[in-house]
């Protein structure tokens, strides 16, 4: 059902947990499956300078947490907004249809973050 580099994002997990002192914390959920996902970011000079999250749900959900972290760690905050679930699938090397839905978390729950960052320094 899934392929190899979905497995290896599920099974090995990339920036997982925390940040303390975060300068932005998102979250969003998929209430028709149940996932959730809590992502936290640190900004420097304009960019994602980290990246770490904590997601509860399927294998599609962890795996696509893990794959948008890495895509995310760099990017100004323009382009962290502007991520979207078929890049994130696209990192995956692809998702079966019916799990789609798991690749919308992490967009969202960057978005919430840059939101949350946005009005602590009020932007």
């Amino acid at each position: 059902m899934y392929n190899d580099t979905v497995l290896d994002h599920f099974q090995n997990p990339r920036n997982t947990g925390e940040i303390e002192n975060a300068d932005g914390i998102g979250s969003a959920g998929n209430p028709t499956c149940g996932d959730v996902m809590k992502i936290f970011i640190k900004i420097e000079d304009g960019r994602l300078a980290n990246v770490k999250y904590k997601t509860f749900g399927c294998a599609a959900a962890i795996a696509t947490s893990s794959a948008a972290s890495e895509l995310l760690i760099g990017k100004s905050i323009e382009e962290a907004e502007k991520l979207t679930r078929e890049e994130v699938a696209e990192a995956l090397n692809g998702l079966p249809e019916k799990k789609m839905n798991c690749s919308n978390i992490a967009p969202d729950a960057i978005r919430a973050a840059i939101a949350d960052y946005r009005s602590k320094i009020g932007n």
